[in-house]
């Protein structure tokens, strides 16, 4: 394709050819003020020295025209695979492909929008068509063409914005009188105060005909807390309490209604992460022992720990000497009704270290104690030689919730102590540092307390297997008990030391419940589409997990194990939303994807979002199924005008973008014909002046 057209290459830079056009006009202006002759014949031939000056050039262009490009943007997004969208887009695709192949100069750029996996940002339509067009002009763009729902999330102000003008044509699958029911979560914390309750705002968005009132259930981790009635389009304040440490889950469920789109967005998800006030202990200190600072150091290194220690100084045989009375001989005044009687439910653990009963507390205050156990308390025991003679722990009422039975004897002697093969399993113990080694790596306790265990679990041994850590359930409390008093060894770096913060760190926590240390656990996290299972366990077997999926499908995982007391299995899933994870005795979520997923949140098909965008630039958003019928709309090419649509065609612009090959130049005053021009200018001017010259003679 040639092209013709006029161009110039002046000879000498722009600023001295006007000063040389404004001397000539200014020269030739002169003469005609004084009436000078041959001012018309001067005045041509100037003009022909500046248009040799200007270099006039014909310029013939080998043009090569480019082909347009149609984008073609397939919307692949999650609310896509409801009812019959997918089988309509695909219809769609075809039938398009088909028109636009048959369109010469046309390159079809087809475009996929995929969810991008975890992400909560919905349909990003514009996105993708900004990055599939990065190498695209805006010239050679005919036009674009959207297979969506209409549910996009990123509809820019404007396209201009994007650098297109190019007709935009929304075709919109779904269709036009349909149903569905949703709970939008309003407002929820983020994180509660373990025992208080939180406040979660929420409401029934209902679109179509639904019907009226809703059943909406709450549960926290599997359990229903909680079923109210909710209008349509009405905000909802619920009260929840936050029950343990670590995630709570709560599900808002509102029940379905026939014919909705999908049962995905009637279930919403609030995790809030439980965290503890600051925690309260409890530590009684009796036989004064090099040990009782180790424990007052490892409770108040912890900010988080509100400390109320009571040591006594004296031992019961001096007491037995004085006339004086305990209360007489304190320097604070110990306020057991207050802390046994009154508040005793306030604490969070009750740790007794190398205590015999003084006659400081009533019996009935151990039976405080032990009831305090069995309603959900934490008791740890340090024992040391007092522990089982008269007058020890073992003596009060203590002993119905204490694990183990002395024998009587006291083992002093060297010994490492060792992790028993349950303790392995146990959260507790569990590869602690040093004990990967045979012996453990760590330095040697000097005494043990003899006792048999009766109950609980022992997770630590010293001489002879004797128990030396033993863990108790007792009730719906949990009992500790240390069979020796030498933590301070390792806590002073005696030898090799040991890991003592680790212990006692796990140990106070797992007396407090802290669900990251239970030694029965079933716990599912995501990554992906990809969910992992992990079961600890003191057992040798286990069942196989039945996971449940977001619309109940149910597949069984069987677990391996890993470690000692740690089972595992990853599984592949093909859909987002909540799982559940289940054997005979537990329960454990996880949620696949962004947790109320933009994308589910408003599965409803609508032409309302896109038009905007279409008017602006004379396109078009038309519904596929119309009628019940699939209509779709012809494609022609529009030359002239601002509007790209009709009744029933949608318009494709029609480009002039090209490519020059190749430049052919004419110059009008080089050569030949400049030189025949300048001298017939000369001529002019000296035959015009020469006839002058003759009448003058005359």
């Amino acid at each position: 394709m040639d092209s013709l057209s006029f161009s110039f290459a002046p000879l000498v830079v722009f600023e001295w050819f006007i000063i040389l056009a404004v001397l000539l006009l200014f020269t030739s202006g002169l003469m005609l003020i004084f009436r000078q002759k041959g001012v018309l014949t001067r005045l041509a031939a100037s003009g022909l020295i500046l248009l040799a000056l200007a270099n006039p050039l014909l310029v013939n262009e080998d043009r090569e025209k480019l082909r347009d490009v149609v984008a073609l943007v397939i919307d692949k997004s999650g609310s896509q695979t409801l009812e019959q969208r997918e089988r309509d887009t695909e219809r769609a695709r075809l039938a398009i492909s088909e028109q636009l192949s048959k369109r010469k100069f046309t390159d079809l750029r087809t475009i996929e929008l995929v969810e991008n996996e975890g992400s909560n940002d919905g349909t990003r339509l514009f996105d993708a068509l900004r990055t599939g067009l990065l190498d695209v002009s805006s010239s050679r763009l005919a036009g674009i063409i959207a297979i969506t729902d209409g549910q996009v999330h990123d509809v820019p102000a404007s396209l201009k914005s994007l650098g297109i003008s190019s007709p935009f044509h929304g075709l919109i699958t779904g269709s036009q009188n349909e149903t569905d029911r949703r709970i939008d979560i309003i407002e929820a914390p983020r994180f509660g105060l373990v025992g208080k309750e939180q406040i979660i705002v929420f409401r029934v968005v209902e679109t179509g005909k639904t019907g009226g009132a809703s059943r909406v259930t709450i549960k926290r981790d599997g359990k229903i807390i909680q079923q109210l009635d909710a209008k349509p389009d009405t905000e909802i304040r619920s009260a929840v309490k936050i029950d343990h440490a670590g995630t709570n889950l709560f599900e808002l469920e509102v029940e379905g209604v026939e014919g909705e789109l999908t049962l995905l967005n009637n279930t919403a998800i609030v995790t809030m992460d439980g965290v503890r006030d600051t925690l309260k202990v409890l530590l009684v200190s009796g036989e004064p022992n090099a040990g009782e600072r180790t424990w007052r150091n490892f409770l108040k290194a912890d900010a988080n720990v509100d400390l109320v220690h009571f040591t006594i100084l004296r031992p019961p045989e001096k007491q037995a000497q004085d006339l004086a009375t305990a209360r007489e001989l304190s320097l604070i005044q110990f306020p057991t009704r207050e802390l046994f009687q009154q508040k005793i439910g306030d604490f969070d653990l009750i740790i007794f270290d190398r205590y015999s009963n003084q006659t400081i507390l009533p019996s009935n205050y151990f039976d405080n104690i032990a009831k305090y156990v069995q309603n959900g308390g934490a008791l740890l025991i340090a024992a040391g030689p007092e522990f089982g003679a008269p007058g020890g722990l073992q003596t009060t009422s203590l002993k119905t919730v204490i694990p183990v039975a002395t024998s009587g004897r006291i083992l002093e002697q060297p010994f490492l102590a060792r992790v028993t093969d349950l303790g392995k399993k146990h959260p507790v113990t569990h590869a602690l540092p040093g004990d990967e080694t045979n012996p453990p790596s760590w330095a040697p306790w000097f005494r043990l307390i003899g006792a048999q265990a009766k109950s609980g679990s022992t997770i630590m041994s010293g001489p002879e297997g004797g128990p030396l850590l033993v863990l108790s359930r007792e009730g719906k409390g949990r009992v500790g008990l240390f069979l020796s008093d030498q933590t301070w060894l390792w806590a002073r770096g005696y030898g090799e030391g040991g890991p003592y913060l680790d212990l006692l760190r796990r140990l106070s926590h797992w007396l407090m419940k802290e669900p990251e240390l239970e030694e029965e656990a079933l716990r599912l996290t995501s990554k992906g589409r990809t969910i992992s299972i992990m079961r600890n366990t003191l057992s040798d077997t286990i069942e196989d997990v039945t996971l449940t999926g977001p619309e109940g499908e149910i597949q069984k995982i069987g677990l391996h194990p890993v470690e000692a007391g740690i089972w595992r299995a990853t599984v592949n899933v093909k859909k987002n939303g909540l799982y559940k994870g289940s054997d005979s005795k537990l329960t454990g979520f996880t949620n696949v994807g962004a947790a109320n997923a933009q994308e589910f949140r408003n599965v409803v098909s609508t032409t309302d979002i896109l038009q905007p965008i279409a008017d602006e630039t004379g396109g078009s958003v038309r519904r596929l199924n119309q009628n019940t019928e699939f209509v779709l709309p012809r494609i022609v090419d529009v030359s002239t005008g601002v509007r790209f649509t009709g009744s029933d065609y949608i318009g494709l612009r029609s480009n002039t973008a090209y490519v020059v090959k190749g430049v052919g130049l004419l110059s009008f005053m080089s050569g030949f014909l400049g030189l025949l021009l300048l001298f017939a200018g000369i001529i002019l001017s000296w035959f015009r002046e020469a006839r002058g010259f003759m009448r003058l003679t005359r």
